[in-house]
C-alpha cells in the first residue's frame, strides 16, 4: 500500500473560511497531507468576531473519533477549539495511548477578541491535556494564561517556553511573538534547546485564522517525516508567505493565504 501522509484535526468550525476546522483542512491539502476532522463546535463568526456557538454532544465527539480512529491511520494531529470539560475530556479518553505525535493549539479566544474557552476549561487544559501534547503553540496572551506571569519581551517569552514544559509536561513549547510590537520572533523550547524563528513584521490586520493555519502547517509537515525544529522552520516559513499574501475581504480581520506559498514572495 501507498504511504500517503495523513493527520487529523479535532476542532471548531469558521463558516467564512478563514480559521478553524477549514483553515486546518486547506493548510494540510497545500502541504500535501491528506486532511481529517473531527468537529467539536460548530461556530457562526466571519472576519468580525463569533455571533454564536453550538457544542456538539459528548457522544457524537466520541463517535467521530471513533470512525476516523477505527479506519485510517495518521500520523501527527492537533486539537483547536475545545471549549469545555467535558469536550475535553472525551478528547483525552480517545486520543490517550496514540503514538501520533499531538500538536495542540490552546485555542481560547479569537483574533477579534471573543472568548472560546470557558474560564473553568483553561485549568483543566493546563493540568491534563498538556502532558499529552508533543508541541502546545500558545501566542502571548495564551502563554500568559498557561503560565500565570506577565510576558513583555523576548526573555519572558523564553521562560515562558521552558515553563510550559517543564513545570507542565509539555513535549515542546513554540511561544509565538505575533502580539510583540518589535519583530515576529517564535521561541521553541524542545526539552533542550531553544530554537529562534524570527521574520520582519508585516503590517497587515489580516490575521485571522493565523493560528490555526501556523499549527495545522506545523502539524502537516511533522507527518512527512520532518523533525520538530524543522518542521516548525517551513511552518514559519509558510504562515509568513500566508500573511504576506493575505486576503482584504470581509469587514473585519482578513484571513491569511493558504496558497502564498506558491507565491513569488512580496518584498
Amino acid at each position: 500500500m501507498t504511504h500517503i501522509p495523513a493527520a487529523l484535526t479535532i476542532a471548531g468550525t469558521d463558516p467564512s473560511g478563514g480559521a478553524g476546522i477549514q483553515a486546518d483542512l486547506k493548510t494540510f491539502q497545500e502541504l500535501k497531507t491528506y486532511g481529517m476532522s473531527v468537529i467539536t463546535s460548530v461556530v457562526a463568526q466571519n472576519t468580525t468576531g463569533v455571533q454564536d456557538v453550538q457544542h456538539m454532544s459528548v457522544s457524537m465527539i466520541k463517535q467521530q473519533l471513533k470512525s476516523v480512529l477505527s479506519d485510517i491511520p495518521f500520523q501527527a494531529f492537533k486539537t483547536g477549539m475545545l471549549a469545555d470539560i467535558d469536550i475535553m475530556d472525551a478528547v483525552i479518553e480517545k486520543i490517550s495511548g496514540l503514538d501520533s505525535p499531538y500538536i495542540m493549539d490552546p485555542v481560547m479566544m479569537t483574533t477579534s477578541g471573543h472568548t472560546l474557552i470557558a474560564e473553568d476549561s483553561r485549568k483543566y487544559l493546563r493540568e491534563n491535556l498538556l502532558p499529552l501534547s508533543a508541541l502546545v503553540t500558545p501566542n502571548i496572551p495564551e502563554a500568559e494564561v498557561i503560565t500565570g506571569e506577565t510576558i513583555k519581551t523576548p526573555d519572558d517569552m523564553q521562560q515562558a517556553a521552558k515553563q510550559i514544559v517543564d513545570e507542565f509536561g509539555a513535549g515542546a513549547a513554540l511561544v509565538k511573538g505575533g502580539h510583540m510590537q518589535s519583530q515576529a520572533a517564535d521561541f521553541l523550547f524542545d526539552g533542550e534547546t531553544m530554537h529562534t524563528f524570527s521574520t520582519e513584521r508585516i503590517d497587515t490586520q489580516n490575521t485571522h485564522g493565523t493560528g490555526c493555519t501556523y499549527s495545522a502547517a506545523i502539524t502537516a509537515y511533522v507527518t512527512h517525516g520532518y523533525k520538530l525544529p524543522d518542521a516548525v522552520q517551513r511552518a514559519k516559513d509558510f504562515i509568513t508567505a500566508a500573511i504576506c499574501h493575505s486576503f482584504s475581504i470581509g469587514q473585519g480581520n482578513g484571513p491569511t493565504n493558504q496558497w502564498a506559498h506558491r507565491m513569488e514572495r512580496v518584498k
